[in-house]
């Protein structure tokens, strides 16, 4: 923050050291954009990061920042701080020994060329130039082909080192197959028209009332960019469709990923689901017909159900499910991303889209970088602020039993 860089910009000095105090005292945590809006800048508490842009404009800029200071005052420094990008979470590493800076590594190099044309004689200065400026263009041939090779390993090995190792160890059976992976969202029926006033169909009312099954959440839209962008760093394509569509054709022989609750997603209903954590209507008491989910099997401090705010107030906390379970064909896999909420099924989808918050996942699964992913089911807590969710804790977590 002292730096010639970064001198004078109050802003991005100011995030630099909030990112920095919230990765260093609480690891792990997913810090939020509605944090960092309503803490940093002043935001107000209706801040919604969707029409406001500032803090990822001015993450951008540190990020930018940093670069431009490790490349010039920052050069031999031992530590480097990045800000990853997609996260607002920094890092810390060391510098490898072998680094050089290079302006210094360049000008070495000039005067090693330098000095053996100085040293010759008069004569054969011609012969000396001829036979560097042969060696110059053999050199810039192999940088180029070197470049070419490199970026053509960059399109097409799915390895290498431009993903971010969480994203590799989550995702890898859904990218590992020759098939696209499906992506089904939830598309609860409807009866009514939009511009007259829509209810969800009641089977004891609207018998004869025609559906409406082509609408879906905000949070199950935003779901599928988060799932779209990810599967965009892992170099695979996705195929999306709404559940209403979706057939048990398709579950047979495909990775699934199932974005909103069985409520809406009616296709969950059909397929092997969660065992531990299960979505519920509240049967009896104050809560009745509240959607819940269902702690099977609740351990110490647990709650029997995890419950959101009640349907009649506003919407502040949500609970979602995080499941990755066996498919039809137990060889394939199906993730199950659902909250009792929309917005508790966005924020599922961000958790384990988020680098931050993966690597929190797979360190309480206990996976190491070489592990295997074991099937698994977790509760996540959400809280949501007008209408966004903006902190995410997972409070229960569930592995296979062998």
């Amino acid at each position: 923050m002292n730096s010639h860089i970064l001198h004078g910009s109050e802003s991005l000095c100011k995030l630099l050291r909030y990112l920095g105090e919230q990765t260093l005292d609480h690891p792990g945590n997913s810090v939020k954009e509605y944090q960092i809006a309503t803490e940093v800048f002043g935001r107000p508490a209706n801040f919604d990061p969707h029409s406001d842009s500032t803090v990822r404009v001015q993450a951008g800029r540190l990020r930018l920042k940093l670069g431009e200071f490790y490349n010039s005052e920052g050069a031999q420094d031992p530590v480097v701080v990045e800000l990853p990008k997609g996260s607002y979470a920094l890092s810390f590493h060391l510098r490898s020994a072998i680094t050089q800076h290079p302006q210094s590594r360049s000008q070495d190099q000039l005067q090693i060329a330098q000095e053996p044309v100085q040293a010759a004689p008069r004569k054969s200065s011609g012969v000396a130039v001829l036979v560097l400026s042969l060696l110059l263009v053999a050199a810039l041939g192999v940088i180029a082909l070197l470049l070419m090779q490199t970026r053509m390993q960059t399109r097409t090995d799915p390895t290498n080192e431009q993903i971010p190792e969480a994203y590799q160890i989550f995702w890898k059976s859904f990218v590992s197959g020759s098939e696209e992976p499906w992506v089904i969202f939830s598309n609860g029926a409807f009866v009514g028209r939009p511009e007259t006033g829509m209810r969800y169909f009641d089977s004891s009312h609207d018998a004869s009332t025609p559906i409406l099954d082509h609408y879906t959440g905000v949070g199950e839209v935003l779901a599928v960019h988060e799932l779209d962008r990810v599967f965009a760093v892992l170099k695979k394509d996705i195929r999306v469709k709404r559940g209403t569509l979706f057939s048990l054709d398709d579950a047979k022989n495909n990775e699934l990923i199932f974005v909103g609750s069985p409520a809406e997603n009616l296709t969950l209903l059909e397929i092997p689901g969660t065992q531990q954590f299960v979505f519920q209507r509240v049967a009896s008491g104050p809560r009745r017909g509240d959607l819940a989910v269902a702690n099977v099997h609740p351990q110490a401090d647990e709650p029997e159900l995890f419950l959101g705010s009640p349907s009649s107030a506003p919407l502040t906390e949500d609970y979602a499910v995080i499941g990755l379970i066996h498919g039809i064909d137990p060889t394939h896999s199906v993730l199950i991303l659902a909250g009792t909420t929309t917005l508790g099924t966005q924020a599922a989808v961000e958790y384990v889209c988020r680098q931050d918050s993966l690597k929190e996942l797979l360190l309480r699964l206990s996976v190491s970088n070489a592990g295997e992913l074991k099937p698994f089911e977790a509760v996540l807590r959400v809280k949501v602020v007008r209408g966004v969710p903006v902190k995410t804790d997972l409070v229960a977590l569930r592995t296979e039993t062998p």
